[in-house]
């Protein structure tokens, strides 16, 4: 299980103590880690980004792990695009920024 939390991973891993096979849950959070800069930046140090959750899934997923290369190169190439994109910028890229959950 991957948890997106929006505080200190410390805080999940402190709940989960004494749960068994804590190995199971993988907590991306704050970790103090970069500047203000745009909201959705502000994730990508602390590797807590859409692209970010998306790799650390395909990497768990021991099914997918031969499949899983070709997506993962495309994460990463869009974490790249982005933080080029906000530090010319300096603001988050349109997809980013007008992004909404639309439930199918």
């Amino acid at each position: 299980m991957i948890f997106a939390f929006h505080g200190h991973p410390g805080a999940i891993h402190q709940i989960l103590h004494g749960h068994p096979n804590p190995a199971r849950f993988h907590v991306r959070g704050y970790a103090e880690e970069g500047t203000t800069t745009t909201p959705f930046d502000m994730l990508v140090p602390n590797r807590a980004s859409r692209y970010h959750l998306c790799i650390e899934a395909m990497r768990r997923l021991p099914k997918l792990q031969d499949k899983a290369h070709a997506l993962i190169d495309s994460c990463n190439e869009q974490i790249e695009i982005h933080r080029k994109y906000v530090v010319e910028h300096l603001e988050d890229m349109r997809d980013v920024r007008n992004w909404r959950w639309a439930p199918n």
